[in-house]
């Protein structure tokens, strides 16, 4: 049964909160699965989970029209943004599939777009827009592996 978990941010710091915890939580060969409408937090939320594992903030950007950055690091971070990706043959140009089974984290935006593509074991958090500092943050595990690392997650926000 898939279990959900949500988290309110009313602020960018409880954004970056959310993403240092995240950091801190997911690990080598995890692929997580971003969606939300345009301006939503989506890039904003990877920032921070990136530069929470010791990435340089501005090369932290939105590979919107490159589609991937890949940020070197004790693990490695792939971030795809896969707004302009077409279909599922220029996902296969990509070498996506490939990539997924680096052994890296891989933070996918748009991940609606593919969901046929993604691998067996990602998690999903969907970014709905409250207000303007307002987010809801829902998290939905895919496969077997997420459980324990939701719960990680859930203690280390939970106050």
């Amino acid at each position: 049964m898939t279990e959900f978990f949500f988290f309110d941010a009313d602020s960018h710091q409880a954004t970056e909160r959310l993403g240092v915890a995240l950091a801190e939580t997911l690990t080598a060969g995890n692929t997580v699965g971003l969606v939300g409408t345009l301006g939503s937090g989506k890039t904003k939320l990877v920032q921070s989970i990136a530069v929470a594992r010791g990435i340089d903030p501005q090369r932290v950007v939105s590979p919107t029209y490159v589609i991937l950055h890949e940020y070197p690091g004790p693990i490695t971070i792939f971030h795809f943004d896969l707004y302009r990706v077409a279909d599922e043959d220029e996902w296969d140009e990509l070498g996506a599939d490939e990539i997924l089974e680096q052994g890296a984290i891989t933070l996918i935006e748009w991940a609606d777009r593919f969901r046929a593509c993604m691998p067996a074991n990602w998690l999903e958090i969907k970014i709905e827009v409250l207000s303007e500092e307002q987010r809801r943050f829902t998290f939905v595990p895919h496969g077997e592996q997420w459980p324990p690392l939701i719960d990680a997650l859930r203690s280390k926000l939970t106050p």
